[in-house]
């Protein structure tokens, strides 16, 4: 396989820069996601690897091999696109084969390698069929199968996904993520999902407008996001944001004041933050509870009832809306008053511009949990879930 590596590339389109200076290593056996927004830049990017675009400038190596200027198909990559791209009158062998056919190889040489990646891919009772009679995951796989009978140095799959269905999608991450560790191959991967990137990925580049906003393993992202773009995008349902400001930094302690007037203590590092200075006030669903006289207060607007977990959406007395994880069983109901509690140590600051303020030394979240690579969230990791400790210490009215 092989590590491919990004030096300050641009790409623009006559007078528009769709990305602004790139610098990104990806190693070898590595599975990167690219995740971001629609017009972010995600597929320009993997297009530009791939050399399906001309770069404006910088420089795209493949194991330290600048290829600016080397043909697509001799870059010894493969791609997987959105859409299958299977010739309709061929059988699933020969649209899996027609690569190699083009390149040459001798008809034994063929038949042995589709039968090994139809063997990987659970494709072998299917290889005399065509297109038409296979379900729309079984040609997702006969696409990735035609991308591994080329036994490519990289991966290169542009939102492979996005055209199937929900219990399809589930279905193929898993498998794509099984295919990953069986071949130990280097892969890149494009999507607007970041469920799709936290449960697949071992480093997710979250991406913005051309720009890198942050990159790290997905828990790493989850509970230490660079700034309130990647803490709102990465997380379902996304985290809450409060405006505050703060009224009183003290050690390791600063103490925000919401529109409401409510006094929260959030753990964060004090050099950072000067008095009066104008904050948001981050909060993931899971971290806030329904607790007797808790700091704040609101009436529940809508309840999704999903079964193990029930989601409620409040609007706060200062008029901010924000979304509760609460049990399953929970028997609150619309227009229902509650009071939430939240700990300060799973609170999270951003300064006016957006930049997270870092977290005190001591918090649990500031461990090296996140910084371990290659760490990859589990179907636990990426929803909310209930913690043992999200009552309201810390936190006064």
């Amino acid at each position: 396989m092989a590590a491919v590596a990004l030096r300050d590339v641009h790409k623009g389109f006559g007078d528009v820069e769709v990305i602004k200076g790139v610098t990104l290593d990806i190693a070898d056996r590595e599975f990167v996601v690219f995740v971001g927004p629609s017009g972010c830049g995600k597929s320009t990017l993997l297009r530009l690897i791939a050399g399906l675009e001309e770069i404006t400038s910088g420089d795209v190596l493949i194991d330290g091999e600048r290829v600016n200027d080397v043909a697509p198909a001799r870059r010894g990559l493969a791609m997987v696109f959105q859409s299958y791209a299977l010739y309709p009158h061929m059988t699933v062998a020969d649209n899996m084969a027609f690569a190699l056919r083009l390149a040459g190889e001798s008809r034994e040489e063929r038949a042995r390698k589709v039968q090994e990646a139809a063997r990987v891919l659970q494709l072998e009772p299917l290889l005399a069929r065509k297109p038409k009679e296979l379900s729309g995951g079984q040609r997702q796989r006969v696409a990735i199968g035609r991308a591994i009978v080329r036994n490519p140095r990289v991966f290169l799959f542009d939102e492979p996904l996005s055209n199937l269905d929900a219990a399809l999608r589930v279905q193929m991450r898993v498998e794509l993520t099984r295919l990953h560790d069986q071949l130990q191959a280097t892969m890149i991967y494009v999507t607007h999902d970041q469920v799709e990137a936290m449960t697949m990925a071992d480093k997710i580049v979250v991406l913005q407008a051309g720009v890198v906003e942050q990159v790290g393993s997905p828990l790493e992202l989850y509970h230490h996001p660079r700034n309130l773009f990647v803490a709102g995008f990465i997380g379902s349902p996304k985290m809450n944001f409060l405006r505050a400001s703060v009224s009183d930094v003290n050690l390791d302690v600063a103490t925000v004041k919401l529109r409401d007037g409510t006094r929260v203590e959030v753990s964060v590092e004090p050099d950072h933050l000067q008095e009066g200075e104008e904050v948001t006030l981050g909060v993931r669903p899971e971290h806030l509870t329904i607790v007797a006289d808790g700091p704040l207060h609101g009436e529940v607007l809508v309840v999704e009832r999903l079964g193990g977990t029930t989601f409620l959406h409040v609007k706060l007395e200062g008029g901010e809306l924000i979304t509760v994880e609460a049990d399953g069983e929970n028997a609150v109901r619309m227009h229902d008053r509650v009071d939430l509690g939240l700990g300060r140590d799973r609170c999270h600051l951003f300064d006016a511009g957006g930049l997270a303020i870092p977290r005190a030394t001591r918090h649990p979240l500031a461990e090296d949990l996140a910084g371990r690579p290659g760490v990859r969230a589990t179907a636990q990791d990426v929803g909310p879930r209930p913690l043992g400790d999200g009552g309201a210490p810390g936190m006064h009215r």
